[in-house]
């Protein structure tokens, strides 16, 4: 993981666990670990301004549905109905027998993938194998390279993945396809990231908390990403991307729409750009939520995701004949990258 991210961490370690004494000072009623869940993202919580959320309001929305007879499961729907109000898959309120998550990031969005068809990609073309969730093949008369990165809670050996790229060398361009990656360790995707460049750059920032107020915040610490140490790609690259394209694989896609040699395509990411964290409430059960914003190179927020550079949806007229519509458009895009993609400017 990166300096600044760990050093962030501890900080933020630190500040919470304030936090964690302050819910201490509650006791075990529904009522009073209502307060505690309230209170603990309220000091902490990191996009309630980004969010234009008025927090107050949703406690007095909330609080009026609880009494001391308030049953564990009646609890539980109101934290999580409550918790829901932040529009954030890294919240979640967990107990013994209940997890609540919030998955309005990628409902009512097209899914742009169909793991069915990919598959056929493979068995048409010059299949070569996967490691955990990377698979990868030469498609288009090998000219044309394509790996699928399906989490990055898996992680790949250097020596796998110079295996994959040395495969790869006499290709012409390189599908890299993300979609459906709901995230996972950011060692992992930074790992990945660093086999497209070959010098260092900056790849964005990240703010701690500061204080107990909703814009209490450091300023933004610079976050950098080296080249690998093993085989590169540097020529042409398409990231193939949708909705579920969440949290490491939203940063993942955020540093690899910097770089002159590689286009997004698809849909827009899920977003999930919150360090998230872990706290106790007092009857034991935990909740989890974002406390630090990790900014992209312009210092956005890519909370609610990344637009792609090109729009893309998959059509069912394609789905029909078995082919994904993604792809075939990544591979026209590569075949037509001479001289190769133009620079971004950040």
């Amino acid at each position: 993981m990166n300096r600044f991210v760990v050093y962030s961490f501890c900080l933020i370690a630190a500040f919470l666990c304030h936090g964690c004494e302050m819910a201490d000072e509650f006791n075990e009623s529904p009522l009073q670990n209502f307060e505690a869940c309230w209170k603990i993202l309220d000091e902490n919580y990191c996009f309630f301004e980004y969010k234009q959320i008025d927090w107050d309001a949703v406690h007095d929305k909330y609080i009026s549905m609880l009494n001391e007879s308030t049953t564990e499961q009646e609890l539980f729907q109101v934290l999580s109905s409550m918790t829901q109000e932040l529009q954030d898959g890294h919240v979640n309120v967990v107990s013994k027998y209940f997890y609540s998550t919030y998955d309005g990031w990628f409902q009512n969005h097209p899914s742009n993938f169909n793991w069915g068809i990919v598959q056929n990609y493979y068995r048409n073309g010059a299949y070569a194998g996967d490691y955990n969730e990377i698979r990868y093949t030469r498609l288009f008369n090998n000219q044309i390279g394509y790996i699928y990165y399906g989490s990055f809670n898996e992680s790949v050996l250097e020596s796998e993945l110079n295996e994959i790229f040395n495969y790869f060398k006499e290709c012409k361009g390189l599908i890299v396809d993300v979609r459906d990656n709901g995230g996972g360790s950011l060692t992992n995707s930074d790992r990945f990231a660093s086999r497209f460049l070959d010098q260092k750059i900056l790849c964005g920032y990240i703010q701690h908390k500061t204080g107990k107020g909703h814009q209490d915040f450091s300023d933004p610490y610079p976050l950098y990403l080296e080249p690998s140490h093993g085989d590169l790609w540097l020529k042409p690259v398409v990231v193939l991307t949708n909705r579920r394209c969440f949290s490491a694989t939203n940063n993942f896609v955020s540093k690899m729409h910097i770089l002159s040699n590689v286009q997004t395509l698809g849909g827009s990411t899920g977003g999930g750009s919150g360090f998230p964290f872990t706290s106790e409430l007092p009857n034991g059960w935990r909740i989890r939520f974002s406390t630090s914003p990790i900014l992209d190179v312009n210092k956005q927020h890519t909370e609610f995701g990344i637009e792609p550079d090109i729009p893309v949806t998959l059509s069912s007229e394609d789905v029909k004949k078995g082919k994904d519509t993604l792809i075939e458009t990544a591979i026209q895009v590569l075949l037509s990258a001479d001289p190769p993609f133009k620079s971004k400017s950040q």
